[in-house]
Formats: C-alpha cells, sequence, structure tokens
C-alpha cells in the first residue's frame, strides 16, 4: 500500500495537464475581459451613432 502511495505521488509530481488546464482558463479569463471592455466600449459608441442617424431621418411635420 505503501509503494502504491509513493507511485500516485510521483506520477502527481510529473504530471502538468492540470497546469495547462489552468493556464488556458486563464487566458481565457484575460480574452473574455478584454472582449467584453472592447464590446461595452464599441456599443455606447453604435447606439449614440443610430440615435443621430434616427434623429435625422425622422420627419419634422409642423402642424
Amino acid at each position: 500500500m505503501k509503494l502504491f502511495k509513493l507511485a500516485s505521488l510521483r506520477r502527481l509530481k510529473t504530471d502538468e495537464e492540470g497546469v495547462t488546464v489552468v493556464e488556458y482558463g486563464i487566458a481565457l479569463a484575460i480574452a473574455l475581459g478584454i472582449g467584453a471592455t472592447i464590446y461595452t466600449g464599441l456599443s455606447g459608441a453604435v447606439a449614440g451613432r443610430m440615435t443621430a442617424a434616427t434623429t435625422l431621418m425622422t420627419p419634422t411635420t409642423t402642424p
């Protein structure tokens, strides 16, 4: 049983799969943060332009 535990610890010491998953998770979180920041900035600019275009295209009728 003691030999099995030592073998398991040696395998865990050399196994890098968990580290890779964490690295991919961190990279994904950074990419999502950057994407959300860009999306938020662009959405405000696009909304402002659409409002300005709507204002220009709306006919003003005077009774």
